[in-house]
């Protein structure tokens, strides 16, 4: 893959994430003027009107959102909760979450440095990519402990795991594993945070 074509690539990722980000608060907007933010009930109306075509447009989204960067992955996982509610909300969030990320994996191993270059800074893939110098055995525990992590960079890591001798196995348990505890942080602090201060307030 050329220098010419790299940088187009990059423009693009660059513009679909822009829209992606304009498109969410133009509709979270659009939902508040709705009423559907005041009631909960209302939004999980107006998503599950179509009872299997709403959690499959929202699974899909989830998956996509992790390997293209069009919907910050914190509002969806939030939004997944409030509309399908506490348990199939996780389980939308973290099965597509985890598909996505092994997609990705696949994806970073398939087309090599030049697509991680094109989501990832090179001075942050040089960080990175300084870890797994370090050794092969210490990455994959640094990799894990972020995995765990409600704020570490996801996507950014998976890619880059995909560029060292990180076996499809350990990828998969370790993605199995360590991502329900920070989707269920994630999704449970943006969504009740605010109420349980309230009460110290």
């Amino acid at each position: 893959m050329n220098t010419s074509v790299l940088k187009y690539i990059k423009k693009v990722f660059n513009i679909i994430t822009i829209l992606g980000f304009v498109a969410t608060i133009v509709g979270a907007v659009y939902l508040w003027r709705l009423g559907v933010f005041q009631n909960q009930a209302s939004l999980q109306q107006l998503i599950l009107a179509h009872h299997y075509l709403g959690p499959i447009i929202f699974f899909c989204l989830q998956i996509i959102q992790v390997i293209i960067p069009i919907i910050p992955g914190g509002f969806t996982m939030a939004a997944g909760v409030l509309i399908f509610g506490p348990v199939w909300g996780f389980i939308y969030n973290y099965v597509g979450i985890v598909l996505g990320s092994i997609l990705l994996f696949y994806f970073g191993r398939k087309y090599g440095q030049a697509l991680v270059q094109t989501f990832i800074k090179e001075k942050a893939y040089n960080k990175y990519m300084g870890w797994v110098q370090k050794g092969q055995k210490r990455f994959n525990i640094i990799f894990a402990l972020l995995i765990l992590s409600p704020i570490a960079p996801d996507d950014a890591l998976v890619l880059v795991a995909s560029q060292t001798k990180m076996s499809w196995r350990y990828l998969f348990w370790t993605m199995i594993l360590c991502k329900p505890l920070p989707i269920l942080l994630y999704s449970y602090i943006l969504i009740y945070g605010g109420g349980f201060l309230e009460k110290f307030l």
